[in-house]
């Protein structure tokens, strides 16, 4: 199967076109500089070129808190939306599948109870989390053999992100200050990028909910969690997001995610967070083991 990556540079994208070519697949993948998806002729052309059976679209705008600032939303617009709905159309007359990387952020974080896959009580907050629903849209209206994947709290080695900062912080700092009031569970990138190929090598189609199993935490219970195996000794004091108040955007309380469907169409769950934790940290050379 041939299958182009978008955003192949990033975190979840490197480690998709890994699974794919670990899988005897052939793993194309572009990034802005092969392939600009806010231009369609680029689109286009290149999608024309490859001729995949597959598509993972992983390449997004995913600074959350820049994207509120009035000179970002038009191009935050044109990434998450336009260049979505363009690789949705070429995906269209080339009959081939499309995997569409979302976000908890699609809802609007409300109440303790887990957001079903199938759930379309939508309520984004931020810039962000509109423009990843509106590409959910353009997806879902285009085509019929499409995946949308909702995941959250991504980590993966090829890039930043929430645990390579806390390694960082807790470097400089004796003591730490983490929201205790938004809930959800992470997200290792090379567990997800397993699942994605093992969707992409079914036609079990639609929406889902992909995180890694242990439970639902605070950011909090994360970093404490972080430093215990990275045998860090920095302290962890719990503030709530009001007493935080650093963000631009506003972010969901409840990211919480539902993640039967998997298990209910025979795809495995992933493993835990706190062994994805481990594997992680051993992979960056922080684990204590």
């Amino acid at each position: 199967m041939k299958v182009l990556v978008t955003g192949v540079n990033g975190q979840l994208g490197h480690d998709v076109a890994n699974e794919l070519a670990c899988r005897g697949h052939d793993a194309v993948g572009v990034d802005i500089a092969e392939m600009d998806i806010t231009d369609r002729v680029a689109v286009e052309r290149v999608m024309g070129e490859v001729k995949p059976d597959a598509v993972v679209h992983c390449a997004a705008w995913t600074a959350v808190d820049a994207a509120e600032d009035e000179e970002n939303i038009s191009k935050v617009y044109a990434i998450n939306v336009d260049g979505t709905k363009y690789i949705a159309d070429e995906c269209k007359k080339l009959n081939c599948k499309m995997i569409y990387i979302s976000t908890d952020y699609v809802f609007g974080g409300g109440g303790t109870k887990p957001w079903a896959a199938d759930c379309k009580d939508y309520n984004p907050l931020s810039v962000y989390g509109k423009t990843k629903l509106e590409g959910e849209l353009a997806v879902a209206k285009a085509l019929e053999k499409y995946f949308i994947v909702r995941i959250a709290w991504v980590f993966g080695a090829n890039g930043k992100n929430f645990v390579k900062t806390m390694l960082n912080v807790g470097k400089k700092f004796d003591t730490v200050r983490v929201v205790n009031d938004q809930i959800g569970t992470p997200t290792y990138t090379f567990d997800l990028a397993r699942l994605l190929v093992d969707m992409l090598e079914s036609e079990k189609y639609g929406y889902y909910h992909a995180t890694n199993e242990g439970g639902y935490i605070s950011w909090y219970d994360f970093t404490k969690e972080i430093y215990r195996q990275a045998g860090s000794q920095t302290k962890v004091i719990p503030v709530s997001t009001a007493e935080y108040g650093l963000s631009k955007a506003q972010r969901p309380f409840n990211s919480r995610l539902d993640k039967s469907k998997l298990s209910d169409n025979g795809f495995q769950p992933l493993p835990s967070w706190q062994d994805a934790l481990a594997r992680y940290l051993k992979e960056i050379n922080h684990g204590t083991n």
